[in-house]
């Protein structure tokens, strides 16, 4: 049971691996949103997904992962097409010192053990960002919270 487990996650791994956009290593992506506008179209899309079950893979309302909601959000929302897993969302744009963040931001974390974990987020202001938790699916949860505290990455400036 266990090996089937690791070859089920495996294999998911691999899938979302290879389902990859525009590459913006280094680069801001161009928004023709202002500022004000990005907080609302993220807001809307929080709305939209807001406890949506978490799934591997998922791209879905019925169920979403986390580089999943990610994607969906920047394009649905903000017509910005982002990577679709973590791994290459975590190299696009601009570090960003955890104290200068502004919303729209990705945050990233270091959450488990096994393969090496990473989980992002959006940051939302006042210290809050909107992620797909594996536990309650997609909601905001505070950067001060112990747990994530402790498992705080980096960040990472994508929009201009």
């Amino acid at each position: 049971m266990k090996i089937l487990y690791i070859l089920m996650l495996s294999f998911s791994l691999v899938l979302a691996q290879g389902c990859s956009t525009t590459q913006t290593k280094g680069k801001l992506v161009s928004s023709s949103l202002t500022n004000h506008q990005i907080k609302r179209e993220l807001n809307k899309q929080y709305a939209f997904w807001k406890g949506s079950r978490y799934k591997i893979g998922g791209l879905k309302r019925s169920g979403v992962d986390c580089s999943g909601f990610i994607y969906r959000a920047f394009k649905d929302g903000v017509g910005v097409n982002l990577p679709r897993t973590t791994a290459q969302q975590s190299k696009l744009g601009h570090f960003i010192n955890k104290r200068k963040l502004k919303v729209g931001d990705l945050v990233f974390f270091k959450t488990g053990s096994i393969l090496k974990s990473r989980h992002v987020g959006i940051y939302t202001g006042s210290n809050q960002f909107m992620h797909a938790s594996t536990s309650k699916g997609v909601m905001k949860s505070s950067l001060n919270n112990p747990y994530w505290k402790q498992a705080y990455w980096h960040s990472r400036r994508v929009l201009k």
